[in-house]
C-alpha cells in the first residue's frame, strides 16, 4: 500500500473558553445534534425538520413572517442574500455606521450597485431617532441597513423608533442582528422591521456556517418583481417577474423562498448538519425563554463589568447603550501591548478574548459572554485569569477585587 506523504494527525483541538466577540462555545445539545445521520433534502422527514426550523425561528425573531428560513453560509451570507435580493442598481441605500459592520453593509450595498448614503457617528455612540429621520427626509432611500449590535464597538443601537420612521418615509428596514439576537431584546414585528439576518455563532451558541433570516410581505413583493428561475428546474406554471434579475444565483431569496416552500423547488443541497444545529440552537433558546435568556446575558455582563471596574479598568463606550453580551475594556497605559495580554490569556489559561478593528485596534479588548459561555463560572474564571495576566504585564489590580465585585452582583440578584 502506497504511503501517504501528508495524512496529518486526527483532529484534537486544544480546549478553549471562547470569550471573544464570537464564535463562542457551543451548547452541548447542539454538538450532539450535529452528529445525527443526515438525510436527503427531499426526504419527507427532512422537509418536516425544515418546516420546524421555520416555526422555531419565527419565535426567536418574534415574528409571524411566513418567510423565515436559513441561508447556507456564515452570517455574512444572510446579509448578502437579503441586501442583494432587494437592492436594484441605482437604488438609494442609507447605512447608519457606528462601527466596523456598518462599513461592511456599505461595501455589500456598493457591490449591489446601489447609490450608498453612509451616515457616520463617533464609534462608542449610537444614533438618535431624529438623526435617522433627518437622513430619511433628505435622501429618501429605498432601504435602511443597520446593525442592532456592533461587536467592534460593543454598542447596541435602539431600534424601536426606527422601524416606524422607515414606514413613515416609505423605506424598507433591514437589521443585521448577527451579534445581538437572543442576548438582547429583539422584536421584529413590534418594531416594524422588514428584514433581519443573523448567525448562530454569537448568543445562539452554535457553529458559524448558517444564517437564519426573516422577511415580511413588503419584501416578498420586491422578490416577486425580480423573480427568475433557472432553466432545467423551472415548472411550466411558474410566473417570473419583470424586474432586473438578482445577480447572485446562490443568494437569490426568490428562489430560496421557493426551495423552503411546500413547492420544494430545487435550488441547492441543504446543509443538513448545520440545519440540525440551527434547529437545536433555537430549541435551547426557546426552552430557556427569550426573556430569561436576555436577563441572563444582562446579569452576566453586569457581574463581569463590575469586576473589571473593581480592578481599576475602564470600560469603553456609552454606558447606556452597551450590548448585553460583549464588553469593551480600554487597554491601560501600563500595558505595552494588548496583544501580549490576549496571547497570555490564551496560552496560559485557555481563554480567548478579542481586540478590535480600525480606530479601536490595540486600544480596547473585547470580552464576550454569549450563549453557553454566559455563565457565572466563566465570569469568575475570566476575572481571576485577567488579574494574574495583567499583573505579569505591568498593571497591578487590587488582589481579588474583581472576583469580589462579581460575587456581589450575583448575591444582590438573588
Amino acid at each position: 500500500m502506497e504511503a501517504v506523504a501528508e495524512l496529518f494527525e486526527e483532529l484534537e483541538p486544544s480546549p478553549r473558553l471562547l470569550m471573544g466577540p464570537g464564535p463562542v462555545d457551543l451548547y452541548p445539545r447542539v454538538l450532539r445534534a450535529m452528529s445525527v445521520p443526515i438525510q436527503g433534502q427531499f426526504d419527507p422527514e427532512f422537509r418536516r425538520y425544515m418546516s420546524q426550523v421555520m416555526a422555531l425561528y419565527r419565535q426567536v425573531f418574534r415574528t409571524k413572517n411566513e418567510q423565515t428560513m436559513l441561508i447556507d453560509g456564515t452570517a455574512r451570507a444572510g446579509l448578502e442574500a437579503c441586501m442583494h435580493s432587494v437592492i436594484e442598481p441605482g437604488d438609494k441605500v442609507l447605512v447608519p455606521i457606528f462601527g466596523r459592520f456598518g462599513h461592511l453593509k456599505t461595501e455589500i450595498a456598493k457591490r449591489a450597485r446601489a447609490e450608498v448614503i453612509p451616515l457616520e457617528i463617533e464609534w462608542g455612540t449610537v444614533f438618535a431617532p431624529e438623526q435617522i429621520e433627518a437622513a430619511l427626509k433628505q435622501h429618501k432611500p429605498k432601504l435602511v441597513a443597520i446593525c442592532q449590535g456592533d461587536t467592534s464597538t460593543t454598542m447596541l443601537q435602539p431600534l424601536a423608533d426606527i422601524g416606524p420612521l422607515c414606514r413613515k418615509h416609505d423605506a424598507l428596514l433591514f437589521v443585521d442582528a448577527t451579534a445581538s439576537l437572543a442576548g438582547n431584546a429583539f422584536e421584529t414585528d413590534k418594531w416594524q422591521i422588514d428584514m433581519v439576518a443573523t448567525g448562530l455563532q454569537k448568543c445562539l451558541s452554535g457553529p458559524p456556517g448558517i444564517a437564519p433570516v426573516t422577511f415580511n410581505d413588503r419584501v416578498v413583493e420586491i422578490l416577486k418583481h425580480r423573480k427568475h428561475v433557472e432553466a432545467g428546474i423551472k415548472p411550466p406554471d411558474m410566473i417570473e417577474g419583470n424586474g432586473p434579475i438578482i445577480q447572485s444565483n446562490y443568494f437569490d431569496l426568490a428562489m430560496v423562498m421557493d426551495y423552503w416552500s411546500p413547492r420544494a423547488l430545487n435550488h441547492h443541497t441543504e446543509a443538513a448538519s448545520m440545519l440540525y444545529a440551527a434547529r437545536e440552537c433555537a430549541r435551547v433558546v426557546l426552552q430557556e425563554g427569550i426573556d430569561a435568556g436576555v436577563a441572563r446575558h444582562k446579569l452576566t455582563s453586569k457581574a463581569l463589568r463590575a469586576g473589571f471596574e473593581a480592578m481599576g479598568l475602564k470600560l469603553y463606550g456609552d454606558a447606556k447603550h452597551r450590548m448585553a453580551n460583549v464588553t469593551g475594556v480600554i487597554i491601560p497605559k501600563e500595558i505595552k501591548t494588548g496583544d501580549a495580554v490576549r496571547a497570555a490569556m490564551l496560552e496560559d489559561f485557555g481563554i480567548e478574548i478579542g481586540t478590535s478593528f480600525g480606530p479601536l485596534h490595540g486600544k480596547v479588548w473585547r470580552i464576550g459572554t454569549m450563549g453557553y459561555v454566559c455563565r457565572k463560572a466563566n465570569v469568575l474564571r475570566c476575572l481571576a485569569s485577567f488579574e494574574a495576566v495583567l499583573r505579569r504585564h505591568g498593571f497591578s489590580a487590587p488582589a481579588g477585587a474583581g472576583i469580589d465585585a462579581a460575587y456581589k452582583v450575583y448575591a444582590d440578584a438573588k
